[in-house]
């Protein structure tokens, strides 16, 4: 059966590649067209329905989605939601079951140029790039999107295991971001995310995509940043994310 699965993931990864091709061409110019003509709402509101329609494309390969959010956050307070990091394709979830919250993302600055639809709004929609190989730029991007979020009452996504978990066990976290948004947005909430599974899908690398892989998300309650210590902080939502993945 196995065998039989893995045969079939070929020409429907084929067909998933095509759509995902031609949603990724078809957004970048209409996500322009937002921006330059009717502004942030407009253009947020076409990165929410790009990345809905990245997940209709995972549909095609069997790929489910399970997104428990035990918590309420109040409203107009910044967020920074703390993920640990499977996959790209932990990326359109979060942003589209976590749309309300309007979230950014800190990502590395190779994926500012040269992706339609992904990169003009990394550029463009709030986003940092950071360079990983220089401390100051990154640090200097980080403190920006920290006065961001609180300035807009926005969101932003950090994964602080710094590269992705290829085989589903986290990570130790980094700190220095963590402590920079911290120390920066002190009136935000932490929100923690565990993700499960969105490694199986690049288990092949990017080809063939296996099928029926149930992606699962759990939002636990949102903490306030100043109710901790900085290591305190760091290490409760460390421990509650890992506790929170399937492996």
């Amino acid at each position: 059966m196995k065998q039989a699965a893995r045969i079939l993931s070929y020409p429907i990864s084929v067909i998933f590649y095509f759509f995902f091709g031609i949603n990724l061409l078809l957004f970048h110019p209409i996500q322009w067209i937002c921006l330059h003509l009717f502004g942030y709402q407009a253009h947020k509101s076409s990165v929410d329905y790009f990345n809905w329609w990245i997940l209709r494309c995972l549909n095609i390969l069997g790929t489910t989605f399970n997104m428990n959010l035990h918590t309420s956050i109040p409203n107009n307070l910044p967020i920074i939601i703390v993920s640990n990091h499977q996959s790209m394709w932990d990326i359109p979830p979060i942003i589209w079951y976590l749309r309300k919250y309007h979230p950014k993302f800190i990502s590395k600055i190779e994926l500012g140029k040269g992706i339609p639809s992904i990169s003009f709004n990394l550029k463009h929609g709030g986003s940092v790039l950071i360079d990983r190989k220089n401390p100051k730029q990154a640090t200097e991007q980080i403190i920006k999107i920290a006065q961001y979020i609180s300035q807009y009452n926005r969101s932003v996504v950090i994964f602080p295991e710094g590269t992705r978990s290829r085989d589903g066990i986290p990570k130790p976290f980094k700190r220095r971001g963590l402590e920079t948004l911290f120390q920066h947005a002190p009136e935000a909430y932490v929100l923690p995310v565990s993700v499960s599974n969105s490694w199986k899908l690049q288990r092949y690398g990017m080809f063939p995509m296996p099928l029926g892989v149930q992606l699962k998300f759990i939002a636990h309650p949102a903490i306030k940043v100043s109710d901790f210590s900085t290591d305190e902080l760091i290490d409760k939502v460390e421990s509650i994310i890992k506790a929170g993945v399937e492996t």
